[in-house]
């Protein structure tokens, strides 16, 4: 599930008076080789909410069971944690390509082979935003309900390879590179964004 897909999850489910926020999401790539990697995606939905959410599913509610709600789509495994929080993770392995179908877990990403075994990584930023809002006349109230919701919580992109050569990110030592962004910049639009997200990787 990509950024994108939980910023319509956030809409569809806030639009539809459910408590859909309480989220932290982390997309994570490790570029493996020149060709391949595995994509990683975690989500977590605090127990103030899933309860809420488990319910309308198991009441066949649209909003909660279709395949852009919370954990529903192909392959995600989804953990209901002692706390009654939940995690839903993702992972997807093989060549950088298949990383990036419509329906893998980065769909955002793009990658680019600049030299024999070094790969650049990029997420272009331009629909963030825009993906929670889409199709969709929102009112100051509705706005308002869905930046408190989302108050506290993230989404972080993350890099990960053998050695990493360049960034517009924060270095996470040698080998990593991420950011972190808030929901509600993105739901406010004041979230400071580059065009894209890249880090460069040297799989040799």
């Amino acid at each position: 599930m990509s950024l994108k897909t939980i910023a319509r999850l956030a809409g569809v489910l806030a639009l539809s008076a459910a408590l859909a926020g309480c989220i932290d999401m982390t997309a994570e790539i490790d570029v493996q080789s020149e060709t391949t990697g595995k994509a990683t995606t975690t989500m977590t939905m605090g127990a103030d909410f899933y309860p809420m959410i488990k319910q309308m599913a198991d009441a066949g509610d649209d909003a909660a069971t279709s395949s852009d709600a919370f954990c529903k789509d192909g392959g995600d495994v989804l953990t209901e944690n002692a706390d009654g929080s939940a995690t839903c993770t993702s992972v997807k392995e093989g060549e950088l390509a298949t990383l990036t179908s419509e329906d893998g877990p980065n769909e955002d990403a793009s990658f680019t082979v600049v030299s024999p075994g070094v790969v650049r990584v990029a997420f272009k930023t331009g629909e963030m935003s825009s993906q929670i809002t889409q199709g969709e006349e929102q009112d100051a109230q509705t706005a308002a309900m869905m930046k408190a919701y989302f108050e506290g919580h993230t989404a972080t992109i993350r890099i990960k390879g053998k050695r990493i050569l360049d960034t517009n990110m924060t270095k996470l030592g040698d080998n990593g590179a991420e950011v972190v962004l808030k929901f509600t910049e993105l739901l406010d639009g004041t979230a400071q964004l580059p065009p894209e997200y890249f880090a460069v990787v040297d799989t040799n």
